[in-house]
């Protein structure tokens, strides 16, 4: 029977399983990578000697593998995978480095702290009952050494792992945030610039309604007036009026559409008004004149003709720098000599405001600028085809500086609007390929060289709960010739008397220097009904031979059976 489940869910649950909760694509590739190296580090400490994992057998093999799933999928199910390795590393000590593994990503991963620090005891007890039940059954020692193994492993495989994955979690969370602080203010400085734009285009868009629609009101009225006139002096001549007339009012018209793109016509009222003088030399020395009346010292220099036959839109920007910059002084610089320099030639119009520092610092209440005047400047200045500078001096004082075109061409204003439009904005991205290639590199060796810190501490922590439990729990040291008669006995079995029994008649000759034998139990193994025996002859507590035979073994007959000779 067909399944009704489509081809494309499998791969997508098999990325799930190996991915994060808030991972994207496809880590096969990593999860495959990761099982590898999981691998060859359960064989790298298999391979070391280990009592427990001997005695296990070939149940180590099936145990690394349920221990190597675990750490692959640690990411999409942190909580089985944390203590389902801390459970499998109480039974077998192979799998400690991916405990440690697990435990890392947890608690990097979890970011209520209640949750993570359950989880990392819950994980640790379970480390540690487990040892302390499993010890007495695979023979390396009691339940107390049991226990004390487990304490060693949890603190160095689950609880250190865990407070560096938690401090690692919490600087990533932290840099998530100030990136995106940072990009939410880049996003308002951006808007914000955009507002003051759409204002400046805005006021554009009225100067040039007032001006041209003006003179296009008129253009219109006296048209009807002719109109009027010419119907009853000159009748033929009628139509000719009223075909001017329709065509400014069609004028008109198409102005409003167009000064549409620029922004709402919204009027300038008060001191801002229009007029036919605005930005002419007259005006600037009114501005002038305002200033030196509250207190301002200011010198003003004009150079070349007056501004009179050049643009209206011109002598606007002229105007706006000028009165924006003394504002600013105003503001910010009140007392600060000001220089005012205007220089006309054939083909630009320099405008340059500079000031020097003030006497006295600005009151507090006065803040800090928005900066939104010189944006809008900026974006005047820009939509003429001309450039500003506003920066500050070496002394302390500041400067606004613009270089306009004395006429402007038609295709100015759209250019330069769309090339300051279209700047580019800060990206928050990843970075580029070699970025990334260089902060994966790096994770990988942080990585392995933690893993060999978890693993110096973990051997560290071995030695130390062998030590103080006793020669019983350290591991065997194989006897050989030389070695003290003291060095033996600490290693092997004493001497057994049902094992010199046995060997009485049966072993081969003693050395001839040989003073003292020794015939410790368990030393050799039964095979093919004949018991191993291992020989251990000294001279002056030093051991000088030792020698493997064996002898036949005898059992017991049963109760109640009868033997006939």
């Amino acid at each position: 029977m067909s399944s009704s489940v489509p081809s494309g869910i499998e791969p997508h649950r098999v990325r799930r399983v190996l991915t994060g909760p808030a991972e994207d694509g496809r880590q096969l590739w990593r999860a495959v990578g990761e099982a590898v190296l999981a691998g060859a580090l359960v064989l790298l400490i298999y391979k070391g000697e280990s009592e427990i994992d001997n005695r296990l057998k070939g149940g180590v093999a099936a145990l690394g593998l349920v221990g190597i799933a675990l750490v692959v999928v640690r990411r999409r199910f942190p909580v089985v995978s944390a203590v389902g390795l801390a459970v499998l590393m109480g039974v077998v000590p192979s799998v400690a480095l991916l405990t440690a593994v697990a435990a890392y990503t947890v608690s990097r991963q979890r970011e209520t702290p209640r949750r993570r620090a359950g989880l990392l005891l819950v994980a640790a007890a379970s480390a540690m009952v487990t040892c302390a039940v499993s010890a007495p059954l695979l023979g390396p020692g009691d339940w107390s050494f049991g226990l004390a193994l487990g304490a060693v492993l949890a603190v160095t495989t689950v609880v250190v792992p865990g407070l560096v994955g938690t401090a690692t979690g919490q600087q990533d969370r932290l840099l998530r945030a100030l990136r995106e602080r940072a990009a939410a203010a880049e996003e308002a400085r951006r808007m914000a610039d955009s507002e003051s734009r759409m204002r400046e285009r805005s006021r554009i868009a009225a100067e040039m309604h007032d001006l041209v629609g003006h003179r296009l009101s008129l253009v219109s009225l006296h048209a009807g007036g002719l109109e009027m006139a010419l119907s009853k002096q000159a009748p033929e001549l009628r139509d000719e009026a009223a075909v001017v007339r329709r065509a400014t009012r069609d004028a008109m018209q198409e102005l409003r559409e167009v000064l549409g793109v620029l922004g709402p016509l919204d009027r300038d009222t008060g001191t801002d008004a229009l007029t036919d003088a605005t930005g002419t030399r007259a005006d600037i020395e009114a501005l002038v004149e305002e200033s030196r009346g509250v207190g301002i010292p200011v010198e003003f220099s004009w150079q070349g003709a007056d501004l009179h036959a050049r643009p209206a839109r011109v002598r606007r920007a002229v105007h706006r720098l000028v009165r924006e910059s003394l504002t600013n002084v105003h503001r910010y610089a009140a007392g600060a000599q000001v220089t005012v320099t205007i220089s006309h030639t054939d083909e630009r119009v320099a405008v340059q405001v500079r000031n020097g520092v003030p006497p006295t610092p600005p009151a507090a209440t006065t803040g800090l600028g928005s900066g939104r005047g010189l944006t809008g400047l900026r974006e005047r200045v820009a939509l003429l085809g001309g450039g500003l500078e506003a920066v500050a001096t070496p002394g302390g004082g500041f400067v606004v500086a613009a270089d306009i075109p004395a006429d402007p061409g038609a295709g100015a204003e759209t250019a330069q609007a769309e090339s300051y439009e279209n700047e580019p904005a800060v990206a928050d991205g990843p970075g580029s390929g070699l970025s990334t290639l260089h902060r994966c590199l790096t994770g990988a060796v942080t990585g392995l060289l933690g893993l060999a810190g978890v693993g110096v501490m973990m051997l560290f922590g071995l030695l130390l709960v062998v030590d103080a439990y006793g020669p019983g729990y350290r591991q065997p040291e194989k006897p050989r010739v030389g070695m003290a008669r003291e060095q033996v006995e600490r290693n092997v079995a004493g001497d057994d008397v049902t094992v010199r029994a046995a060997a009485a008649g049966r072993e081969p000759p003693r050395p001839a220097a040989a003073t003292d034998c020794m015939y410790p139990w368990g030393a050799g193994a039964a095979k093919g009904g004949r018991l191993e025996i291992v020989r251990f002859c000294f001279r002056s507590d030093t051991l000088i031979a030792i020698d493997r035979f064996t002898v036949p073994m005898v059992t017991e007959p049963p109760r109640g059976s009868r033997t006939h000779g």
